[in-house]
């Protein structure tokens, strides 16, 4: 016998499904729609059981309370907005409500069932009791800005081919929380895992009609709900579970949000959630050439969230609260973090978006990542996000792979990078660790392609190699791809070296790639995107090179976490204006003198920099002379002289494989620098 189900009134606020003592209350916002229609299901069945119309509206939410409903009852709707529109919503395509915290099932493209049934092809909401998951949760960890080592990572790549995880928990979240997976990370020294997108997402029509799918995950259905792929059973227990276990590490967890755009596309895109709600307060819209209304695409992506607007900005810091609050992320790297400041159509740095995440109790003590960029208008906006942001630097990036590479008139650039960026992120204004310094990111070439590959090899993705970076400033050093040329395999190893010495021991927000410590490569693709297979999946067999490589990373880290100095180069007053643990940075060239001006110009790729500190708290006064050659030739150098008992000992030589190798001794003040190398001196004032 079929249940009555009875409705009140109910509340317009929250908005989403809220259990309280005896039901559920719904709330949606459509301020376009003539009939809004409640869609319950049971949990093994796509036929819904009820079909419930809204009859409550107050200003443009549409609400109702359902007595007897509860945690985990699924759910969706159906709107009738009618009118010739530009996007009418068919009134039988259900929707997934734009605050559902939980989908029963990953979403598919299929374009018969869209087309015929969505109800087959569209996952259904969850309702969520937010009370079961906030009880014995750990303490975050809390990191000081110096102490951040961020570890970008994929849920599901970290894991499926990890031999310690079980096969179930493979390529999931339990996995990624694996006592193996989390030992590596600590033993490498890293503090804050930045996962790629982990909110529900749907791959693009024309790629699943490819055979692929949207692997990387940048393509969302909803902002709240938790990706059902990476779990076995629930995404947002297990998504929770995952977190905690970081979290008792000492770990930061950091989420990659897709805030810019939705997997709804388009025009001819598929009306899933936005689209069917509220398409006109959703989207960003622009006249063409003939005056007709479209969508604005400075995502790329096809269409581009509508930040500005008041309903939009409510519902994204609702999501964001809703990722700290109850999943218990520690923070955000906001993908074209540009569209998030846009009022409309140009960026503002005091966008109203932007201030309501600064006054947030709960947002403005997050990490905030912000991608600096976007294809829209004056889409480029590298250092004009807030004091309380930090940006992922493009420019670091750069530069330091055309120095390795030994682009000629690069060295004044790199030395700026070495120490900051403060031609982007001035003193005074942006604390020191606003650069998130990186040489590869997800989407490029991996650290060990940068040096085995010249042009990019992206054929498997089906687009004729023409996707993907075409300027990587990238090198081969003598043949393109594999090989077993011993010279060729040392001078990559090398320059793996040089790059990952580069990245960890200059100043700002380290970022490392993951798998970039396991040697991990993909075949020179350098838009991996669509390739959901072990092109992209982490790799843990290791040989003796891998092994050299990973020992050598964390043996980087090591310098850097254990020095105050290197972990905290320019530590500076509450007002970031002065330096109080540095006394002095002076530049020399090899044979010992001090840079002017004209030198920086002169084409020299040798150089070296003292950095000279202070005694902080307990901490003894610390020097440390960084050698950097990126000639192809040797050069003498001279170290800085200092007292008569005293001495230069060598931390590290980029010139040997192995850190077992690495001499650890007091070497003479004049010395051989070989070509491509870095090396690092610390100075002690006895001589053992």
């Amino acid at each position: 016998m079929e249940q009555t189900l009875i409705q009140s009134a109910g509340q317009p606020l929250p908005l989403g499904a809220t259990v309280t003592e005896t039901g559920v209350n719904f709330a949606v916002y459509s301020p376009d729609a003539r009939v809004v229609m409640l869609c319950l299901f049971s949990s093994d069945t796509e036929e819904a059981t009820h079909e419930i119309v809204l009859e409550n509206k107050t200003g443009d939410i549409w609400h109702g309370h359902i007595d007897g409903l509860g945690h985990h009852q699924h759910y969706a709707y159906r709107v009738d907005r009618g009118g010739e529109q530009l996007l009418m919503a068919p009134t039988d395509k259900v929707l997934i409500d734009p605050y559902a915290k939980k989908l029963n099932r990953p979403i598919h493209w299929n374009a018969r069932q869209y087309l015929n049934d969505s109800h087959f092809m569209v996952p259904k909401c969850l309702v969520v009791d937010e009370r079961r998951y906030a009880a014995n949760r750990p303490d975050k960890p809390h990191l000081a800005p110096e102490q951040r080592i961020v570890y970008e990572a994929h849920i599901k790549g970290l894991t499926k081919l990890h031999p310690d995880v079980p096969e179930a928990d493979r390529g999931r979240y339990l996995g990624a929380a694996h006592p193996s997976v989390i030992a590596h990370l600590k033993q490498l020294g890293i503090t804050c895992v930045q996962f790629m997108p982990m909110a529900s997402f749907m791959p693009e029509p024309y790629i699943t009609e490819k055979g692929m799918t949207n692997y990387w995950g940048y393509n969302p259905v909803n902002f709240f709900a938790p990706e059902p792929r990476y779990a076995s059973h629930d995404a947002l227990a297990e998504i929770t579970t995952m977190v905690d276990r970081y979290h008792e590490a000492g770990i930061e967890v950091i989420v990659d949000v897709v805030i810019n755009h939705t997997a709804e596309g388009g025009k001819g895109g598929p009306i899933l959630s936005f689209k069917g709600f509220s398409p006109y307060q959703s989207y960003l819209y622009e006249q063409d050439e003939k005056g007709r209304l479209v969508f604005s695409n400075h995502s790329g992506c096809g269409n581009t969230v509508n930040t500005a607007h008041p309903q939009m900005m409510q519902l994204i810091l609702d999501a964001m609260r809703f990722w700290v609050d109850v999943i218990g992320v520690d923070g955000f790297r906001f993908d074209l973090a540009v569209s998030l400041g846009r009022e409309p159509q140009h960026f503002n740095p005091q966008s109203g978006l932007l201030r309501a995440i600064r006054q947030d109790p709960v947002l403005s003590r997050a990490v905030l990542i912000a991608e600096p960029w976007d294809i829209g208008p004056d889409g480029y906006q590298l250092g004009r996000f807030g004091h309380d942001w930090l940006e992922v630097n493009d420019k670091f990036r750069d530069t330091v792979r055309a120095f390795w590479r030994g682009d000629e008139g690069t060295t004044a650039d790199f030395a700026t990078r070495l120490l900051g960026s403060r031609d982007v992120f001035p003193k005074g204004f942006r604390h020191v660790n606003t650069s998130v310094n990186n040489v590869t990111y997800h989407d490029g070439f991996t650290l060990h392609d940068l040096v085995s590959y010249e042009q990019r090899h992206n054929q498997a993705n089906g687009e004729d190699n023409r996707d993907g970076h075409g300027h990587n400033l990238s090198a081969n050093y003598g043949h393109e791809g594999a090989t077993t040329d011993p010279a060729i395999l040392g001078l990559r190893e090398q320059q793996k070296r040089n790059l990952f010495a580069t990245l960890i021991l200059s100043q700002g927000t380290p970022h490392v790639l993951g798998g970039d410590e396991l040697s991990k490569t993909q075949q020179g693709n350098n838009n991996a995107y669509c390739q959901d297979n072990e092109l992209n999946w982490y790799h843990w067999d290791m040989n003796k090179r891998k092994q050299d490589f990973l020992d050598y990373c964390a043996h980087v880290i090591e310098l850097r976490q254990q020095s105050p100095l290197l972990s905290r180069l320019m530590l500076e007053d509450d007002n970031w204006q002065q330096a109080v643990n540095v006394r002095a940075v002076r530049w020399y060239l090899p044979d010992g003198s001090l840079k002017d001006t004209d030198d920086w110009h002169a084409g020299n790729k040798a150089f070296g920099v003292e950095i000279e500190g202070l005694p902080v708290q307990d901490s003894p006064a610390e020097t440390w002379f960084f050698c950097i050659n990126a000639d192809i030739t040797d050069v003498r150098f001279n170290l800085p002289s200092k007292a008569a008992r005293s001495g230069w000992k060598l931390k590290l030589d980029s010139r040997y494989p192995s850190i077992k190798d690495q001499p650890g001794m007091c070497v003479q003040r004049v010395f051989s620098q070989a070509a491509r190398t870095f090396a690092v001196f610390k100075y002690s004032r006895l001589s053992v």
